[in-house]
């Protein structure tokens, strides 16, 4: 598979400053599970919608078009730092700042001045790109206006004309994915190597749907659907092959049955997104008196057993156990109201 990766510009451990060594890489669930960004290498200005069972996204482009899976890593980059930055119980800001040599050197770019001029395109297709889309609970239904981040502010120096520092104002979409910590998920280091924009998307859908399980199928027309590819499916077939030949996805290997028209994905077994054990601690009876008044007519032991799988899946050992089981709790009862 390394092969395969793009080689690491920056393989050495004291290039990664200002903090990033012991940065886990993080992606939101939304744009793993739904194309929001393209996979062109050229300007992608056509509006577009994308429907999948009962939800549905427009994408209204910029002026200098679709923001592309590239753009995307510096969201993860920024996604990677807050949740690395804060603690259990702190509110999340939404403003992170970023010190654009140092994500250039986390992604393996280069950081010449095409690049400094690169980073500044990705942030008029990210800023500039609007989204709408349905939101479905509890028997509502809302038509939602939305956008990656709500702004950007960039610091250059006045004599190297390099920017210093980066600003970027999340969304409230990122916001809340982030906030409820179970809508993010890890991605493996390698992420950034991947050579191909469709190799990126095929794992960021198998990271989501395969995630620590033995195998994923699915067929290719609806991977060619969920990936947004605007590839002929004759094409993405073609794509699939070689990505079943070469095996370059971190973390999960592909097989094609021909005659089923099916990808199946394996995990390798080997990778760091490999679950830890779980939080095995106590918690104290008032823990529980807490976490019923905040999740009434909910059965706080089926409450705890999810609490710490999802501790497990997303490699989380609390500082606080029991605020942030409590916390938990009330998070489950938002989204789901009572019991039924």
């Amino acid at each position: 598979m390394a092969a395969q990766l793009k080689p690491q510009k920056y393989p050495q451990g004291p290039l990664f400053v200002c903090d990033v060594t012991d940065v886990i890489l993080k992606d939101d669930m939304a744009s793993m599970e739904h194309p929001f960004y393209s996979l062109s290498k050229k300007p992608d200005l056509k509006p577009r919608r994308y429907e999948h069972n009962d939800k549905w996204i427009e994408f209204r482009p910029s002026l200098k078009g679709l923001p592309t899976i590239y753009d995307k890593d510096l969201i993860i980059y920024a996604i990677s730092h807050l949740i690395s930055s804060i603690k259990e119980d702190e509110e999340i800001p939404k403003q992170v700042e970023i010190d654009p040599y140092a994500f250039f050197l986390f992604t393996g770019r280069g950081t010449g001045g095409r690049d400094y001029q690169a980073l500044c395109d990705s942030l008029d297709r990210i800023d500039g790109t609007r989204y709408r889309t349905n939101v479905i609970a509890n028997g509502t239904k809302k038509d939602v206006w939305m956008g990656i981040i709500d702004g950007a502010e960039l610091e250059t120096d006045e004599k190297t004309n390099k920017p210093r520092k980066l600003r970027i104002t999340l969304s409230d979409m990122i916001i809340d994915a982030l906030r409820e910590r179970s809508k993010v998920l890890t991605l493996h280091k390698n992420y950034f190597r991947l050579r191909k924009p469709i190799q990126r998307r095929v794992y960021e859908l198998a990271r989501k749907h395969c995630g620590h399980q033995g195998t994923w199928s699915v067929s290719i027309a609806v991977l060619h659907h969920k990936s947004g590819s605007r590839s002929s499916s004759r094409e993405f077939r073609r794509a699939i092959r070689e990505m079943v030949e070469e095996n370059p996805l971190p973390d999960y290997t592909l097989a094609l049955e021909a005659d089923a028209d099916v990808v199946t994905f394996h995990n390798r077994n080997q990778s760091s997104l490999s679950p830890s054990e779980p939080w095995s601690g106590r918690l104290h009876t008032q823990v529980y008196e807490d976490a019923k008044k905040v999740a009434p007519g909910w059965d706080v032991y089926f409450l705890e057993a999810q609490w710490r799988e999802w501790l497990t899946e997303n490699e989380i050992e609390p500082k606080y156990p029991a605020r942030h089981f409590v916390k938990f709790c009330q998070s489950w009862y938002e989204r789901r109201g009572p019991a039924r």
